[in-house]
């Protein structure tokens, strides 16, 4: 920022630089949208970071950590939240329910709604709850009601909504019948450690999911929280998560890190910048050892290669694990767009069996799934009498049933 030019020109111009970004990636498709994104001003939301910082498009802005350093609260990247609210199609004067308070989405809700809607925004932490009421009040949003509860009941008083809008990621979605008819709901929704941001819609007792979008939020807390196993390896720098199956034993873990390592490729290959989460999808569909592997970026050791940083595909059993890696696919035409081989690396007294296991699903996915329209996602009641999907899995959650079926 130079001497004479002020904040809020800076601040004007940073909006709109955004609102171009989002509209040129696609996250911001609508006028309604596109204004709100232009009327907010983030900094006003995010005072701990730079101007530049609170308007990048890609960038969680973490405003919260627990005392071991892991973040509670965050102001959502601006991609991810204009992808949520054009989910969720919000009209002037709907009725919208906010979980997972923080002041910034609510604002931009607010503005879509307009004065004759009502916005809630829901959150179990007097701290955040406090900075969101200030943050709304001094940035002309005092109307939105901002509520201190847990989100599992704190909102059924002021209900039914035309869109719910859940930005903490939730492993089961208790707030279906809160859902007014042809309303939305977008739910951050976890399942075998993954999350997929899906639009819910009612159709009966079951909610027909759409638009799953790959996500990242801080978990949920209260009632609704929900602990994935984990066992950290080697003094901090390799951590294992799974979701379920039996308990980890991490001293196993860690000796099966230490040995010796079995290695097999593929002739499955992708490009640079190629996504390939469905694989994620296929193999949650086809083992119960699905889970992650992630190396501590402060821990330089090397003592794993996987093919991603964050959320790398892992097989894991109670002493042992096989992990997605890569490698340069050589190719004898430099023209062609440079590949890479996906492999597996296997540890523990069963880290052949899952590396064969692992080097198989990549196999079938490569040949079955990967150019498919993939799975589709349904949520049922937890007492209902869903049947089996041909080709899929059913995840039992507390008050619900997540159906993920693939097409047969």
């Amino acid at each position: 920022m130079t001497a004479d030019t002020s904040p809020s020109e800076s601040s004007d111009r940073l909006r709109a630089k955004l609102v171009a970004t989002l509209r040129e990636r696609g996250s911001i498709r609508s006028p309604a949208v596109a204004a709100a994104f232009t009327n907010v001003p983030r900094e006003k939301f995010a005072p701990e970071v730079t101007l530049s910082a609170a308007y990048s498009a890609y960038d969680v802005i973490v405003t919260k950590r627990d005392a071991g350093g892991e973040a509670i609260s965050s102001v959502s990247a601006p991609w991810l939240q204009a992808e949520m609210l054009e989910a969720a199609r919000l009209e002037r004067g709907a009725r919208a329910l906010e979980i997972g308070s923080g002041g910034c989405n609510a604002a931009l809700i607010s503005e879509i709604v307009g004065p004759d809607g009502l916005v809630v925004t829901v959150d179990i932490d007097p701290y955040v709850t406090e900075r969101a009421a200030r943050f709304l009040a001094e940035t002309g949003y005092p109307h939105v009601k901002v509520v201190l509860g847990d989100a599992e009941h704190a909102a059924e008083p002021y209900g039914p909504y035309d869109a719910i809008l859940v930005t903490a990621g939730a492993w089961d979605c208790p707030w279906g019948h809160l859902l007014a008819p042809g309303g939305r709901m977008v739910v951050p929704l976890r399942f075998a450690s993954i999350t997929r941001s899906l639009t819910f819609m009612r159709d009966g007792d079951r909610l027909i999911g759409q638009n799953p979008t790959v996500c990242g939020f801080v978990p949920i807390q209260g009632a609704g929280a929900h602990a994935e196993q984990e066992a950290v390896l080697a003094g901090g720098a390799v951590k294992l998560t799974i979701d379920g199956g039996p308990a980890l034993d991490t001293a196993a873990l860690d000796r099966a890190l230490a040995g010796a390592r079995t290695e097999l490729w593929t002739t499955v290959t992708v490009g640079n910048g190629e996504p390939f989460d469905t694989l994620h999808l296929w193999l949650a569909t086809v083992t119960n050892t699905f889970g992650w592997i992630w190396p501590n970026p402060d821990h330089d050791r090397d003592l794993i290669s996987p093919a991603i940083r964050w959320f790398c595909p892992a097989l894991i059993t109670p002493d042992s694990f096989a992990y997605l890696t890569i490698r340069d696919a050589h190719s004898n035409d430099e023209a062609k767009e440079r590949r890479h081989r996906f492999g597996a690396h296997g540890h523990g007294r069963h880290g052949a069996d899952l590396v064969q296991q692992l080097a198989e699903h990549v196999a079938t996915w490569d040949r079955d799934r990967r150019n498919g329209p993939g799975p589709d996602f349904t949520l049922d009641p937890a007492d209902a009498a869903v049947p089996a999907p041909a080709v899929g899995r059913i995840f039992t959650k507390r008050h619900t049933q997540l159906v993920m079926s693939w097409p047969a």
